[in-house]
């Protein structure tokens, strides 16, 4: 949870300067609700304004809050506390922080915002695993022999040829319904990413599939015969075929689908394709994709790949 929350005009009349904490950040509990963020997130930021409140005095009005206030807030978290806090962690404080006081200033609660100037933590995460081009392949040979075996099983490979095309997330791949998928037309087979909560429509997306994929999927289906979503298990059993991939491959890594999203965004990076590609494929914002690329093309240096030539790279 590293975006901000953008804050508008609506927060309660019944608010102002003299209010104490604990009814503002109640409002604020409100309003975040009524944004349709999602229970993990609004339980988050409220119980990191919640220790804001145990940090300052209980008399202390929101109007009387300033900078210097927050500062010795973030020195505590990170130093005083004496309860471990990550620098993940208290980079989400700080974005919580700096949130609520800018909810209040853009409604007009305040007249100053003092966590304005509060310095955030950059918090640069690890670059994630992913599959090299020789595991790729052994973990796709070990799925299509999978699929030729007695008794013929589809599922390994189907799971994980769609994965390295598509890019998907778990989540993604556990809803895709059978009717999300296009495979008549053999020359433009897709499958249409979609979320049934409006808050994230602007993820939908279709993703274009090889003809080598339909032909298994039409063999897992003649197996499994799904009735409505193409993968019909939990989460955990597709982790788990994922898992038998790795050990039929004899892999040291486990394959994963965060894996297989990685080694599919970063295999059409070295194929060329172009980065606003890359990015409508992932289904990400363009904000968010500044990290991803940079990851992306720090992937390919660690791999000793060649990097191809981005457009207006030489100006």
């Amino acid at each position: 949870m590293t975006n901000e929350i953008q804050a508008d005009q609506t927060t309660p009349a019944h608010l102002s300067e003299h209010t104490l904490l604990p009814p503002a950040i109640r409002a604020w509990r409100i309003y975040l609700y009524d944004q349709g963020r999602s229970p993990h997130t609004l339980k988050a930021f409220i119980a990191d304004l919640n220790l804001l409140e145990d940090f300052l005095p209980p008399d202390k009005p929101i109007g009387e809050i300033n900078l210097k206030d927050l500062e010795d807030f973030s020195n505590w978290l990170e130093n005083e506390r004496g309860v471990p806090c990550s620098p993940k962690s208290l980079s989400r404080r700080i974005t919580s922080v700096k949130s609520f006081f800018r909810w209040l200033q853009s409604g007009g609660v305040l007249l100053v915002d003092p966590a304005e100037q509060l310095l955030q933590r950059t918090v640069t995460s690890p670059l994630p695993s992913i599959l090299s081009p020789v595991e790729m392949a052994q973990a796709l040979e070990a799925a299509r022999e999978m699929r030729s075996a007695d008794p013929p099983d589809a599922r390994p490979y189907t799971l994980l040829k769609l994965l390295l095309e598509t890019a998907i997330k778990k989540g993604e791949c556990r809803d895709i319904a059978l009717n999300h998928l296009s495979v008549e037309d053999p020359a433009n087979p897709y499958v249409f990413i979609r979320y049934s909560n409006p808050r994230y429509r602007y993820k939908e997306r279709k993703i274009a599939l090889s003809q080598s994929w339909v032909e298994s999927l039409n063999e897992y289906a003649a197996q499994y015969e799904p009735q409505e979503r193409l993968f019909p298990w939990t989460a955990r059993r597709l982790e788990y075929i994922l898992e038998d991939i790795t050990a039929a491959a004899r892999l040291e890594k486990r394959v994963s689908f965060d894996m297989c999203r990685w080694t599919s965004a970063l295999t059409d990076l070295m194929e060329g394709t172009e980065p606003e590609k890359i990015r409508q494929k992932l289904g990400v914002s363009k904000v968010q994709f500044r990290e991803t690329r940079r990851k992306l093309r720090s992937l390919a240096l660690q791999a000793g790949m060649t990097l191809p030539k981005e457009p207006n790279e030489d100006k």
